[in-house]
């Protein structure tokens, strides 16, 4: 699946470039990441890299001012890596909001329509594959 998707990418300038720039981006976050403290890795994030400055999104203030602390020594591991960076600024990104479970919804159904349903399915061939689905669900809802 990927090899088509690949062809395409080549295929336009635009396409091509920005494939080659998401791909940097991995290898500076997997250096990144490498080169953080354990407390910090899942705290933050590269964003993007611009004109020699490197963008990282922190989840809060505090993780903000404790990858401020570390930008020295994050250059120095960065570059190290092979990755030119001449700055790395940080902005706080507040975790992305999950959504919340929908509440349980609780259906039942009449006891005129399980009656119904009854009737219905007495009605059928002997032989019916509806009858044993329907019999289920009387019994369940009853």
């Amino acid at each position: 699946m990927a090899a088509p998707l690949d062809r395409y990418l080549d295929d336009s300038d635009t396409l091509a470039a920005l494939q080659a720039h998401a791909a940097r981006l991995a290898r500076i976050d997997a250096l990144f990441r490498d080169a953080l403290p354990h407390h910090l890795v899942s705290a933050c994030a590269v964003a993007n890299l611009r004109a020699g400055s490197l963008v990282v999104h922190a989840e809060s203030g505090a993780a903000a001012a404790k990858l401020r602390q570390a930008v020295p020594s994050l250059l120095e591991r960065l570059a190290q890596g092979g990755v030119a960076v001449d700055d790395i600024r940080i902005k706080v990104r507040p975790p992305r909001a999950r959504p919340k479970p929908r509440p349980a919804i609780h259906r039942s159904i009449s006891a005129a329509t399980l009656r119904d349903i009854d009737a219905f399915a007495a009605g059928l061939p002997a032989d019916s594959a509806l009858i044993a689905p329907l019999r289920r669900l009387i019994k369940r809802s009853g």
